[in-house]
């Protein structure tokens, strides 16, 4: 009784006990040490979980580890227990890649290590290893952290601790969840960044100014200033007599350049719309240039 008592990994034991079984390590890692299975089962004897918290296996990254395995084998053995539905069969706890990849490998046989875990348990450790996927797209991992915390209990300090993550990662990560569906969407598509879509967690219509962002292919910053404007649009510069700045047309502009150009300073032209009368600024940066001007209009 003493020894399945240690054996067992759990709760009580903390959040760093069930991280120590699911240190995961790339299928190509460089590191040729195989970490010991408990032993090898037929791989049509093992299941998945079916309350697995991921659901989306692209075929292409499968592909990519199955080549993996045929050459090197599976380095990391699945975690498995025994299969609560059916005591013949393990029910995989963390590994489920690896043994889709095992089967488009044709292996028959797949290295477990089992152990024994409660349905809480299981939920928890699939949680915390989806998380430590090096493939797992911002929402995804920041889905897998508001679970951590709401189903148990577990706080921003306690995960980064365990995890190995600053509590500002995980902090920032979780605002995203604040975003619209749509907006999630695209980022768990690629649509969009992590980085854009933190810009829009504040904005007042993430959505428009989302689809916006990828139409134009701005960048990060281009989105700050997009989303900053959204929250407190630009106001029209006022004049200090009281008037509103009106955006100049072609033809003011191109007076202002042939009188900049003929009297060799710069030149400004003030014209409101709809009125005949208007002002003239001519900004001298010397005091010879001020006496050439005066010479110019007193031989006019």
């Amino acid at each position: 009784m003493a020894d399945k008592k240690e054996q067992r990994r759990g709760l009580g034991r903390g959040l760093s006990a069930l991280m120590a079984d699911v240190e995961v390590k790339p299928q190509a890692s460089t590191d040729t040490s195989p970490v010991r299975a408990d032993r090898v089962v037929p791989v049509e004897r093992v299941v998945p979980n079916p309350d697995q918290p991921r659901r989306t296996f692209t075929e292409a990254q499968l592909q990519e580890l199955a080549d993996s395995i045929r050459t090197k084998g599976i380095i990391q053995p699945l975690i498995v227990r025994v299969n609560p539905r059916n005591a013949s069969e393990f029910e995989i706890v963390a590994g489920e890649r690896r043994w889709r990849a095992a089967q488009m490998a044709q292996l028959h046989e797949v290295p477990v290590l089992v152990r024994e875990f409660d349905d809480t348990e299981v939920l928890e450790v699939a949680i915390i290893e989806n998380i430590q996927r090096a493939d797992l797209n911002a929402i995804e991992e920041a889905a897998g952290y508001r679970q951590l915390m709401f189903k148990f209990g577990h706080t921003q300090e306690k995960l980064a601790e365990a995890l190995g993550k600053s509590r500002s990662h995980i902090a920032n990560l979780m605002r995203l969840l604040n975003l619209p569906e749509t907006v999630q969407d695209m980022v768990v598509q690629g649509d969009l960044s992590a980085g854009h879509a933190r810009t829009l967690i504040t904005a007042p219509n993430p959505e428009a100014l989302a689809k916006m962002i990828v139409a134009k292919g701005l960048s990060v910053r281009a989105a700050e200033k997009l989303a900053k404007d959204a929250i407190s649009p630009p106001q029209p510069k006022v004049r200090p007599s009281g008037s509103v700045s009106v955006e100049k047309d072609a033809d003011t502009r191109a007076l202002e350049g042939d009188l900049s150009a003929a009297l060799s300073m710069r030149v400004s032209i003030d014209h409101k719309p709809g009125h005949e009368a208007g002002k003239i600024t001519i900004s001298y940066e010397s005091l010879e240039q001020l006496d050439a001007l005066c010479a110019i209009l007193s031989t006019a």
